[in-house]
């Protein structure tokens, strides 16, 4: 199983510290061959992959605050006792999870809010699922009593004050569990920047990565039917030299902190597992 989890990371490595003739001949199948640090070098030089890579870490960090913004005071209050019509409303959440609109709706909607091509189509169409109320909720109702609640509202605490003073601090596994889940999914996106956004400078990262491929196949394709064979081979050759290295350092973040928050990842599926 390491194997199987450990090849596919090596070969991409390999693939992009090596001479694409190779790779792409199939000479070079687990260690790098001819290395050569061209395609790190056109990555580091290229504007749009270093303004894709700004974008998404600011797609990734407001979306992030939003969707904890949204979330935490919304899976709270139908945590609970005594929240009227509390059955009817999470009957409300749970029949989107089921049916929605469809893409055509939601796309006149997000255009109609004014959203097409800014930062906050990244953002706001996605910034809460009814996966996370669920396991906050559950959360909630496990780990804040409401004898601890119901103590602090008699020494006089408002309803805000008992959420951001003592809920909040007590609450610091599910925010990061919740953080990560929705991080990692919109550092990973990028089918609504193919949807909403038309300007290439607000592309993220993974949009960016998707037009090189692209690029890589449809030069494939020109030099297959014999079009400006040379200049077709150059811009096949530079795609393939930079796809390899754009995945490293797309994935690379990722594969840097998860090693460190692994443990929330694996208390976020245990989340809500017991019921009482």
């Amino acid at each position: 199983m390491i194997a199987i989890v450990l090849y596919p990371l090596i070969y991409v490595i390999s693939a992009s510290i090596s001479n694409p003739t190779y790779v792409n001949s199939g000479e070079m199948w687990l260690l790098p061959k001819d290395i050569t640090f061209e395609g790190y070098l056109k990555v580091f030089q290229d504007k749009d992959i270093w303004n894709g890579y700004k974008n998404t870490i600011i797609y990734t960090i407001s979306g992030v605050l939003v969707h904890l913004f949204i979330l935490l005071p919304c899976a709270y209050a139908l945590s609970r006792k005594g929240i009227p019509y509390k059955k009817v409303i999470m009957w409300f959440f749970l029949f989107t999870m089921f049916f929605n609109g469809g893409l055509i709706p939601t796309y006149l909607l997000v255009k109609q809010l004014g959203m097409v091509n800014t930062m906050w189509a990244m953002i706001i169409p996605n910034a809460l699922t009814v996966w996370s109320i669920i396991v906050a909720r559950a959360f909630f109702q496990q780990n804040i009593p409401d004898s601890l609640v119901e103590a602090a509202e008699i020494d006089g605490g408002t309803d805000f004050y008992i959420f951001w003073k003592i809920v909040l601090p007590l609450s610091k596994p599910i925010i990061a569990v919740m953080a990560l889940f929705h991080g990692v999914g919109l550092w990973n996106q990028y089918f609504n920047a193919l949807i909403y956004l038309n300007d290439s400078s607000l592309y993220p990262l993974q949009l960016v990565l998707r037009e090189i491929l692209i690029l890589n196949e449809m030069s494939t394709d020109m030099m297959m039917s014999g079009q400006s064979l040379e200049s077709f081979a150059e811009q096949a050759r530079i795609a393939d030299i930079i796809k390899y290295a754009v995945m490293i350092v797309s994935a690379l973040p990722l594969l840097m902190v998860y090693p460190f928050l692994q443990k929330y990842f694996v208390k976020g599926v245990l989340i809500g597992s017991i019921k009482e």
